[in-house]
This record gives C-alpha cells, sequence and structure tokens, in this order.
C-alpha cells in the first residue's frame, strides 16, 4: 500500500550534486551542552555551506538570527522532545519563537494523545500551533517521532496533519528510539498525497550516501548535524562520477 515509486527525483546532475543536496539541509545543533559559541558557529558554517537554515534553540533565536543576517533561515524547535508538554505552553512556545525572528518551527506533535488512541485531539492541537505559525507568516514542521509509531499510525496521522495544512511533516527530533528510515518517507510520501504538506528527513542522517538517498526520495528538507561531512562526502562522489 504504502511502497509504490519508490524514487521520487531523478538522479542530480554531478556538476551540481553537492548543490542539490546541501540547498535542502537544515544544519542542526539542537545538544543541550552546546555552547553559545558552537551554537554560533552552526549558524555561520549553514551560511559559508549554502544550507538552507540552521536549526538551533529557542533561547538563541534572536542571536542566529543576526548572525546569518538573511543569509539562511532560523530554524527552532518546540515541545521539544517529547512532545508532552501542555497545549498553552507548546502555543506560546512557538508564538514566541516567531515573534523572535524564526522562520520556521519545527513541533512534537503529542505521541502519548497519539498511541492512546487520541488522534482527533492530538491534531487538535497542532490546529492551534498552526493557526499561530499562519498568522506569524512562519513555517510549522510537525515531528512525528516515527520511531514510536506503526506504520499505520504513521500515515492515519501524516494524513489527518496534512488535511488541515500543515507545512511539513517531519519524522524524528535525532533524541527517539530511531532516526529516519526510507520506509517512513514512503508511508508519509503516501499520506500527504494530494496536499501541499512536505516532508522532512531528519534523525541519523549522517553520511552523504544517506542524505542523497532521502533526497531521491523526494523529502524537500533533510535536518542533520552531520551537515560537514554529508558535503565532504558528496563531493568525493562528485569526483568518482566524472
Amino acid at each position: 500500500m504504502y511502497y509504490k515509486n519508490v524514487i521520487a527525483r531523478p538522479f542530480p546532475d554531478p556538476e551540481s550534486l553537492v548543490e542539490e543536496v546541501s540547498r535542502i539541509i537544515d544544519h542542526t545543533n539542537l545538544r543541550p551542552e552546546a555552547s553559545e559559541k558552537e551554537l554560533e558557529k552552526t549558524c555561520r558554517e549553514a551560511v559559508d555551506y549554502g544550507f538552507y537554515a540552521c536549526c538551533v534553540p529557542g533561547f538563541f533565536v534572536e542571536k542566529a538570527v543576526k548572525i546569518v543576517d538573511g543569509a539562511a533561515k532560523v530554524v527552532t524547535v518546540a515541545g521539544f522532545p517529547h512532545g508532552n508538554s501542555p497545549r498553552a505552553v507548546k502555543v506560546a512556545e512557538v508564538k514566541a519563537a516567531f515573534e523572535k525572528g524564526a522562520d520556521e518551527v519545527d513541533v512534537v506533535v503529542n505521541i502519548s494523545l497519539v498511541k492512546s488512541g487520541l488522534l482527533e485531539e492530538a491534531v487538535s492541537e497542532v490546529q492551534e500551533i498552526l493557526d499561530v505559525a499562519n498568522e506569524s507568516g512562519g513555517v510549522l514542521k510537525v515531528i512525528l517521532e516515527t520511531g514510536y509509531l506503526t506504520a499505520e499510525e504513521v500515515y492515519r496521522l501524516g494524513r489527518e496533519l496534512a488535511r488541515i495544512g500543515v507545512h511539513f511533516l517531519k519524522t524524528s527530533t535525532g533524541f527517539g528510539p530511531r532516526g529516519a528510515t526510507p520506509e517512513d518517507i514512503l508511508v508519509m510520501r503516501r499520506a500527504v498525497e494530494g496536499t501541499r504538506t512536505k516532508l522532512k528527513a531528519a534523525g541519523g542522517i549522517r553520511t552523504g550516501l544517506q542524505a542523497l538517498f532521502f533526497y531521491l526520495l523526494g523529502v524537500e528538507r533533510i535536518g542533520t548535524s552531520s551537515s560537514l561531512q554529508i558535503v565532504n562526502d558528496l563531493r568525493a562522489l562528485k569526483e568518482l562520477l566524472h
């Protein structure tokens, strides 16, 4: 049911291989022990390497905005990493992030509600958060944390979130039981079919070949803290393809 037409994009021209993948990367540093100096470095790397965005903790958003100065987007997270903060707290967190200048917020769905069969309640919470994002002119990505969900739960949740118009579905936080898998993306692709909702693969993507494969699967964004390794791998692959 979920696994038709695996490859969604043609293989990029070797000359543009590195750029094609780099431009969809959210260069991420959400380590709890990351210093401000390290977070600043992440932001500068996003600009220097042509990544789509830097993804940093909420407290650092204002500084990140100044550092990238429009040369990259600023992404942050909310309800992270477990998704079980009270609804009002998550709404306030997302609102504050946009007010501080974030372009996008990645919020974790309430996984407990989903696993309890309370899908409607989980989606209702996201709808309230989505309203905040739309009013702010920002982008909302909803993290499903697929490692905790069955394929059927991923499909049903993804379908309902796409129905209300979330901008992105995202696989994982990077702090859950596992990261993104190709199977996750195929299920999510089927769930968003016929809608404008896009996909972000994140969690455990550490090599150029992994990133390239997710690119070929059709994701519009890749979240990773291994962006520089990915670029180096892709540069080496580019040389091999000549």
